[in-house]
């Protein structure tokens, strides 16, 4: 699967949306702490950055359990992936959702059968109940196919 990655801003943060890594937890929409005016799954397109103050849509892509959401802040300046590699947590916690995926807290390498890296940072959630259509990666089927561990 492709990896996508669409960026929506209100000037002063831009929120980035990785769709391959999203587990649709409805976390950031729904619910009493759910953020609807900004992540509203019945619009197009789906995250309206100018819905809240820039305070309540980091908060909130903070909650993101799979990493799908991320940000930054525009006037920060961007940091080379040198620089990046040198302030890494080396510190990584493995969790296992029940009735969910394998979700690793931290940074990692993770090569392909062809021996392709990809660098993954913060939160990665892998596939246990095999019915993803993004493996290695959890997209949610867990919910569908009624896994169970």
């Amino acid at each position: 699967m492709k990896d996508i990655v669409k960026k929506y801003t209100n000037g002063e943060v831009t929120i980035v949306w990785k769709p391959n890594l999203c587990e649709h937890s409805t976390i950031c929409w729904k619910g009493a702490a759910g953020l609807i005016d900004v992540f509203n799954p019945n619009k197009k397109p789906w995250i309206n950055a100018q819905g809240a103050s820039t305070e309540k849509i980091i908060d909130q892509v903070k909650r993101c359990p799979s990493g799908a959401l991320s940000y930054f802040l525009n006037n920060e300046e961007q940091k080379k992936e040198e620089d990046v590699k040198d302030e890494r947590n080396t510190d990584t916690i493995v969790e296992v959702i029940p009735n969910g995926p394998l979700r690793i807290h931290g940074c990692l390498v993770i090569k392909d059968m062809l021996g392709n890296e990809t660098l993954k940072e913060n939160i990665t959630s892998f596939c246990r109940c095999g019915g993803s259509a993004n493996k290695p990666f959890c997209d949610g089927t867990h919910k569908k196919n009624g896994f169970k561990d």
